[in-house]
């Protein structure tokens, strides 16, 4: 059964009324989604910044900040791509940003296709880094039911330790190691070390 596709929704925060406004029309002019906040507070407020979709955030706002919001967005593990919206004179700032975990900046005057190819390419990566956080949870659920010989096993066997070599770490014959491998791979639904090498790497256990 597909899964049914959730419309993104593009959140912008800007204190200047009229590039709201600019940016909601255009926005809509192209069917995307969009909600508009007039401070870093009003959107922190807002109760559903987990879902699909991207940001537009003004760097230079009264009270919070651009940069204070976007620690805050790291803070509530916000991981919507951020675009920042920078003056011309900000790009030192933009700069900063980006290093601060920003997806793209994006100078004023900006002209409406150069901001929509941006945000489009935010929306790609919202989409993509949804769906990675979907196979590791998919992957994380099938480790869960592992035991935990079969988990000491899939350790040694990633790291490319043969049957044999494991047996004699662990006291056992190379057949039973066998017999695990085989019960790791049903359970974690992989078919080859290649995969299950992968499959490690993306779980990142300790």
């Amino acid at each position: 059964m597909n899964e049914i596709a959730v419309q993104p929704t593009i959140f912008v925060v800007d204190d200047d009324e009229a590039m709201r406004e600019s940016i909601h029309w255009l926005l809509e002019s192209v069917s995307l989604s969009a909600r508009m906040f007039s401070s870093a507070n009003d959107f922190l407020n807002a109760g559903d910044l987990h879902q699909h979709g991207c940001i537009l955030l003004d760097v230079r706002m009264p009270g919070m900040s651009g940069m204070e919001l976007l620690e805050q967005l790291k803070d509530h593990g916000i991981v919507q791509p951020v675009i920042i919206i920078t003056g011309h004179g900000d790009v030192p700032m933009a700069v900063r940003a980006l290093k601060h975990g920003a997806f793209d900046f994006i100078q004023k005057p900006f002209n409406g296709q150069e901001l929509l190819d941006r945000v489009n390419a935010a929306l790609k990566l919202d989409r993509e880094n949804h769906q990675q956080n979907k196979k590791i949870e998919g992957l994380r659920s099938h480790f869960d039911v592992l035991t935990a010989r079969e988990r000491e096993i899939m350790e040694l066997v990633v790291t490319g330790d043969s049957s044999k070599v494991i047996g004699k770490k662990l006291g056992i014959s190379s057949r039973t190691v066998d017999i695990h491998r085989s019960n790791i791979m049903k359970k974690l639904n992989i078919r080859s070390i290649a995969e299950l090498v992968q499959c490690r790497l993306a779980l990142d256990l300790e």
